[in-house]
């Protein structure tokens, strides 16, 4: 924790990033921030006690530079950063799609970086951060990368072929239960419940049913099974699930994720 980080890109994933290493006991004067609007510095300096420079000067100080901008964003980013980021620093990229390749290609020879695909529930610590090492990354700069991402939530090392499936389920992945929830809140109001019971019986059973399949070790079916009482009122909604094709539509929509993550990665936004 001795040496210096800076996030570039400071919007909700790269404060929610800040936050958990100053959790974590990093000392404020060893983090960087920039950002674009003086106002957002000066926020960022009151919450958590930082400094925010120029991207010029996070290059040149920093051993470590956190790039957490829009994929579109990064290649103007890497073209300001490329004539002052030495050899020896770690870059971690936080950008949906975009390979390591990239930034090697930009930035010195021989420069370590590493690719991390975070998601969203990162802004309650509870985030899945997964992890690809560039063509020079060692051991040390994967464990540094984990340092920084283990305060808010878990972290997962993958091969960085495997990136664009990992960001179809666990990058976009939040999204798909808030929509199954907003489904199954409406299917309550239809039922006669009102909109607050019906969230909050469904938010329950979510965060129950998550923590059961975290911590119980079993497979899911075995635990569906557990619910599904023979003629009973779960088997009969499961075969109206099945009926409609809703696994069926749940791998195709993981695939089309897939494929615009392939697609993104190829330049092709």
């Amino acid at each position: 924790m001795t040496q210096k980080v800076a996030v570039l890109g400071t919007g909700k994933i790269g404060e929610a990033l800040l936050s958990g290493m100053l959790r974590a006991g990093w000392k404020p004067e060893n983090l960087l921030v920039t950002a674009r609007r003086p106002a957002r510095a000066q926020e960022l300096h009151a919450r958590h006690g930082v400094e925010s420079v120029s991207n010029e000067e996070a290059a040149k100080t920093a051993d470590t530079l956190i790039l957490a901008v829009k994929p579109q964003d990064m290649s103007a980013l890497l073209e300001e950063l490329a004539p002052h980021v030495a050899a020896d620093r770690l870059i971690i990229s936080a950008a949906a799609g975009v390979p390591t390749s990239f930034f090697e290609e930009r930035l010195a020879d021989g420069i370590a970086v590493v690719r991390v695909m975070p998601n969203t529930p990162v802004l309650v610590d509870e985030g899945m951060s997964v992890i690809s090492a560039g063509s020079h990354a060692a051991e040390e700069h994967l464990l540094r990368t984990e340092e920084i991402f283990q305060p808010v939530g878990k972290t997962l090392r993958i091969p960085e072929y495997q990136q664009d499936a990992a960001t179809a389920l666990s990058g976009s992945g939040p999204a798909y239960f808030y929509y199954l929830v907003e489904a199954m809140t409406d299917a309550g109001i239809l039922l006669g419940l009102p909109r607050a019971q019906a969230h909050d019986l469904i938010v329950q059973s979510a965060i129950g049913a998550a923590v059961m399949l975290r911590d119980s070790g079993e497979h899911p079916v075995k635990l569906r099974e557990a619910v599904t009482s023979p003629a009973g009122t779960t088997i009969n909604a499961i075969r109206e699930l099945e009926k409609h094709g809703v696994r069926h539509a749940l791998i195709a929509a993981l695939e089309a994720a897939r494929d615009r993550s392939r697609e993104l990665a190829s330049g092709n936004g």
